[in-house]
């Protein structure tokens, strides 16, 4: 199923973007070492190479991504930052996952 396969690519890409920006947040922020800017680099490398192995053009990719990054941030939000969404959050959240399925995978013609 390839929507399944490109749902997942981007969930993997935003998480490899939100762990390669809050490395260096929590060096600057919080005070923690210098040393989390090298996986953090590493993360946004990852970041940059997982987005080129969409198979579709580099725009629509990159705006279809911009809706599951707003859904994973929501995630960490709840995960990491132990924030519960609200209500608007996951509304916003579902909102902006329509909108990437439908540029992904509106019909097409060649």
């Amino acid at each position: 199923m390839p929507e399944l396969k490109t749902v997942g690519l981007f969930l993997v890409t935003a998480l490899a973007e939100i762990v390669g920006c809050y490395l260096p947040y929590l060096w600057l922020r919080e005070g923690k070492t210098i040393w989390l800017l090298v996986p953090g680099a590493l993360s946004l490398a990852a970041f940059a190479w997982l987005l080129s192995l969409h198979p579709t053009a580099a725009g629509r990719v990159y705006a279809a991504y911009g809706g599951v990054y707003i859904f994973m941030a929501i995630v960490w939000l709840w995960a990491v930052d132990g924030i519960r969404p609200t209500v608007w959050d996951l509304v916003g959240s579902a909102v902006a996952l329509v909108g990437m399925a439908i540029i992904m995978f509106a019909p097409r013609t060649t």
